[in-house]
C-alpha cells in the first residue's frame, strides 16, 4: 500500500495538501494555541474531507488517498466514508477499488458500512447491498438512519415494494427510528412510487413530527393519481405553504385537466405574496393552453416578462409558451417567441414542431426538422412524433416512411409504441388499412390502445367493419371501461347500414353501464369570460338570440345548397330527427355565439372542443367561413383546423379555392356527372404536389380527398389522366359549377 502511495504522489495535478496541517511540523504550529496530538489528527481529517469534498475526478481522489495513507489514516472510518461516498458521487463501480478499501478497514463503524451500501443501492446490483446490511447485522453493528434510508431509496428506485416493507420492519424492531423525520418521509416516497399510495399516507399519519416534505410528497403522489380532492385537502392543512407546496398544487391542476382552479390557486399564491419561480410559471402556462384562451395567453405572457422569466432568456418558459400559444390556435404568435429565443434546445425544435403539425402546418413543420438537424440540437422521440403528425395530416406518406425508417439509423433515436401509432395513423388516414394492420402484426413492442385506436379510427374514416372489429377486439380487452371504442366500433357498423351490428354494441355499452363523455365547445367571449356549449342544450342567457343567429346561419348556407350530412348522425333514425340532432351540436352553437359577440368582418373566432369534430360541422363551417367572411378555427381533441374562405387546413391536401357551390353537391348529381363524362364542369383544383411525385392511382390525395369530402363515389369513377413525373404543382383548370349546371347534368 505504500508503494501504491508513493506511486500515486507523482501523479499529475497534485492536489495541494497546506502545510499547515502537516503533523509534526513545528513551523506550521507555531502560529496556533499548542494542541494535543489527536486535536491535530481531527484537523487533519476534517481538512481531508474537505479536499475529497472538491475532488471532481478519480484521478483527485486517488491522491487523496495516497495523502491518507501516508498520513497513517488508512484505517480512519471518518474519512474513509468520504471517500467512498466521492467514489459513488463520480459514478466509480465499487467492486473492485471502493470494495478493496472497506475490506481493508479492521474495525468498521457504521457510516463506513452504510457507505458502500449507499453505493450499491445507487449503483446496482440492490441485491449486494442488502448482503451488505445482512452481514453488517451478523457483526451486531447496529445501522443508522442512513443506513436504512439508503436501502429504502433503492427499494424505490427499483420498484422493490417486498424489501422497502422488510426495511420498514426493520426500522420497527430496532425502534431507534420511529421519530427520525428523514426515515419517515423516505418511507412515504418508497410507498408512493411503488403505487401503495394508502400505506404512505398512514405513514403520514402516523408521524409525531411532519414538516414541508412530509406534506407535499403526499400532494404530488395525489396529483399524479387524479386525487386533487385529497391534495387540495392536505394542502389546506399544511402550516406553512411555501413555494414548492404552492406549486405542486398549481402543476397538479394543470397535469389534471382543470386549469381554472390551477389558475385560482396561483392568483391566491399571489395574493399571499409568495415569489413565482419558473415552475410555477410552467404550470400556469399549461393551464392557460388547456383554456385556449387568448386572454390568458397574452396574461400570462406578460406575467412572465414582468417576473423576468421572458422567453428570449429562458429557454423553459419559452418552449411552454410556444406549446401555449399553438394550442390557443396562433401558432404565428408560436413562431414569434420561437425565434426571439436566444437559447433552443430539443424541448423549443420539438414543441414548436408540433405546434406546426397540430395547425396543419407540415411544410413549416418538416421544414424546422430539417434545419434543426443540422444544429447541434439532436431530435428526441417527441420531435419524430411532431414530423410523423405533419405527414399524418398533410396525407405525406413516402415521407413519413422514410423518416420512420432512418430515425434510429441516423438519429439514434429508437422507434417506440407511440411512434408506431403515428405510422398506423398516417397509413390508416391514407386509406392503407391491410398495410397498417400487417405493421402492427410485425411490431417489436407489444401494441397498446393508442395504436389500435389509430386503425380504429381510420376504419371509420374508410368505412371498413371487417379490420375495425379486430382493432376493437383488441381495444375491449385493453381498455374494456372506455366507451369511445365502442362509439367508434358502432358508427362504424352505422356507415357501413349495419344496423343490427350498432344495436349490439349498444347493448354491450348499457350492460357494462359505460357513459358516454358529452360533446363539448366552449369559446372565449367578452373580458376573456368562458362560454360552454353541450348538443342540444339551449340553457344558456343568451340562447334566444343564439338560436336566431343559427337559424340566420343556416339559412343563408341552404341558399347556397347546403344539406346535413345525415351520415354524421350514427342512428337508425328518421331524416327529419337526425337533421335536429345535427343542428344543435355544440360546435354550431358556440360558432352562432361567436358570430354575435364579435362585429368585425375579419375577426377571428376560436372555438374548442372536448372531442372530434363530426364531418357535417366540418363542412358547415367550412360554408360558414365563406359566407361570414370570417376565419374560423376549432381545435377539436385530435388538431386544430383553420377554416378560411371556405376551406379547411385539413384540406390544404385537396385544394387551395373551392367554389362554393361544389362542396354541396350531393351523390346522385356527382355520379351523374362522372357517367356521363361532362367533368369539364368541374371547379378549379390547384395543389402543391412536388413531394408527392410517385403515388398510385389509389395512394392519389386528391382523390382521397374529394372521397371524404364529399361523401360519394364519383370521384374513383371520373377518367381523369393524372401523370406525376415531373409535376411541381397539378392544376385541373375547368369552369366554374353553377345550380343550374347541377340541374342540368
Amino acid at each position: 500500500m505504500v508503494s501504491l502511495a508513493r506511486k500515486l504522489i507523482a501523479s499529475r495535478n497534485p492536489i495541494p495538501i497546506s502545510k499547515s496541517y502537516e503533523l509534526g511540523n513545528p513551523e506550521a504550529l507555531q502560529p496556533f494555541v499548542p494542541f494535543s496530538r489527536l486535536q491535530e489528527t481531527k484537523l487533519l481529517e476534517s481538512h481531508l474531507v474537505s479536499l475529497l469534498d472538491n475532488c471532481s475526478s478519480l484521478n483527485q481522489i486517488k491522491q487523496v488517498h495516497a495523502h491518507v495513507i501516508r498520513r497513517g489514516l488508512d484505517q480512519c472510518c471518518y474519512v474513509l466514508a468520504k471517500l467512498l461516498r466521492m467514489l459513488t458521487k463520480i459514478n466509480v463501480p465499487m467492486d473492485p477499488y471502493p470494495r478493496l478499501v472497506f475490506h481493508q478497514v479492521e474495525y468498521r463503524n457504521p457510516f463506513l458500512w452504510t457507505a458502500l451500501i449507499r453505493g450499491y443501492s445507487i449503483q446496482g446490483p440492490l441485491k449486494e447491498a442488502v448482503c451488505l446490511y445482512n452481514a453488517m447485522r451478523r457483526e451486531s453493528i447496529s445501522p443508522v438512519s442512513f443506513t436504512l434510508t439508503a436501502l429504502l431509496k433503492g427499494s424505490s428506485d427499483e420498484l422493490e415494494l417486498n424489501l422497502g416493507r422488510q426495511i420498514h420492519c426493520q426500522n420497527i424492531k430496532l425502534g431507534g427510528f420511529c421519530k427520525d423525520l428523514f426515515v419517515h418521509n423516505i418511507l412515504i416516497d418508497m410507498y408512493v412510487k411503488c403505487g401503495w399510495l394508502d400505506c404512505g399516507r398512514k405513514v403520514f399519519d402516523e408521524m409525531s413530527e411532519r414538516d414541508v416534505i412530509s406534506w407535499t410528497s403526499l400532494i404530488v403522489a395525489y396529483s399524479k393519481s387524479g386525487d386533487m380532492a385529497a391534495a387540495a385537502e392536505l394542502f389546506e392543512r399544511l402550516p406553512v405553504k411555501d413555494l414548492v407546496a404552492w406549486t405542486a398544487m398549481v402543476s397538479g391542476f394543470a397535469q389534471n385537466a382543470k386549469p381554472r382552479e390551477a389558475l385560482e390557486f396561483f392568483h391566491r399564491m399571489q395574493s399571499e405574496g409568495i415569489e413565482t419561480d419558473e415552475l410555477t410559471l410552467v404550470g400556469v402556462i399549461s393551464a392557460c393552453a388547456q383554456l385556449g384562451a387568448a386572454k390568458y395567453a397574452n396574461w400570462v405572457c406578460d406575467m412572465a416578462e414582468g417576473y423576468g422569466f421572458g422567453p428570449a432568456n429562458h429557454v423553459m418558459v419559452g418552449s411552454a409558451l410556444i406549446d401555449m400559444y399553438s394550442k390557443c390556435g396562433n401558432v404565428e404568435e408560436a413562431y414569434k417567441v420561437f425565434v426571439k429565443m436566444k437559447e433552443k434546445n430539443v424541448f423549443s425544435y420539438s414543441s414548436m414542431i408540433m405546434g406546426f403539425a397540430m395547425h396543419g402546418c407540415a411544410n413549416a413543420a418538416l421544414d424546422l426538422f430539417e434545419e434543426m438537424v443540422k444544429t447541434d440540437v439532436k431530435p428526441n422521440k417527441v420531435t419524430f412524433i411532431g414530423v410523423l403528425m405533419a405527414c399524418t395530416h398533410a396525407g405525406l406518406v413516402e415521407r413519413g416512411r422514410h423518416l420512420f425508417d432512418v430515425m434510429e439509423k441516423h438519429y439514434g433515436v429508437e422507434p417506440s409504441v407511440e411512434h408506431y401509432a403515428c405510422m398506423i395513423d398516417l397509413l390508416g388516414r391514407a386509406g392503407q388499412l391491410e398495410e397498417a394492420l400487417e405493421l402492427i402484426k410485425a411490431m417489436p413492442m407489444e401494441p397498446n390502445s393508442g395504436v389500435w385506436g389509430a386503425l380504429l379510427g381510420a376504419c371509420r374514416i374508410h368505412g371498413n367493419p371487417d379490420i375495425a372489429e379486430v382493432a376493437a377486439n383488441r381495444l375491449f380487452e385493453l381498455e374494456p371501461d372506455s366507451i369511445g371504442n365502442y362509439v367508434l366500433l358502432a358508427n362504424t357498423y352505422a356507415s357501413a347500414g349495419r344496423w343490427e351490428d350498432v344495436l349490439g354494441v349498444r347493448k354491450s355499452i348499457k350492460q357494462k353501464l359505460l357513459r358516454k363523455d358529452p360533446s363539448r365547445s366552449w369559446i372565449e367571449g367578452q373580458e376573456g369570460v368562458i362560454h360552454e356549449f353541450y348538443a342540444g342544450d339551449m340553457t344558456h342567457p343568451n340562447s334566444k338570440e343564439i338560436k336566431e343567429a343559427l337559424e340566420d346561419l343556416i339559412g343563408r348556407l341552404k341558399s347556397h345548397g347546403y344539406e346535413p350530412n345525415l351520415s354524421s348522425v350514427p342512428y337508425d333514425l328518421n331524416e327529419e330527427h337526425k337533421r335536429r340532432i345535427l343542428l344543435t351540436h355544440s360546435e354550431k352553437l358556440a360558432l352562432a355565439y361567436g358570430l354575435l359577440i364579435t362585429d368585425s368582418a375579419g375577426s377571428t373566432i376560436r372555438i374548442m372542443k372536448n372531442l372530434r369534430i363530426c364531418e357535417d360541422c366540418h363542412s358547415f363551417m367550412c360554408g360558414a367561413s365563406q359566407i361570414t367572411g370570417r376565419e374560423i378555427i376549432v381545435r377539436d381533441n385530435k388538431r386544430f383546423h383553420h377554416f378560411h374562405n371556405g376551406v379547411c387546413s385539413c384540406d390544404k391536401l385537396l385544394s387551395k379555392c373551392f367554389s362554393r357551390h361544389l362542396w354541396v353537391l350531393n351523390m346522385e348529381i356527382s355520379y351523374n356527372l362522372a357517367r356521363s363524362g361532362t367533368l369539364q364542369a368541374f371547379c378549379l383544383l390547384q395543389l402543391e404536389v412536388g413531394t408527392l411525385c410517385g403515388f398510385r392511382r389509389d395512394e392519389n390525395p386528391v382523390t382521397i380527398g374529394l372521397k371524404s369530402l364529399f361523401q360519394n363515389q364519383f370521384v374513383w369513377q371520373m377518367k381523369c389522366s393524372i401523370n406525376f413525373q415531373d409535376y411541381s404543382c397539378l392544376i385541373l383548370h375547368p369552369v366554374w359549377l353553377t345550380n343550374a349546371d347541377c340541374r342540368t347534368g
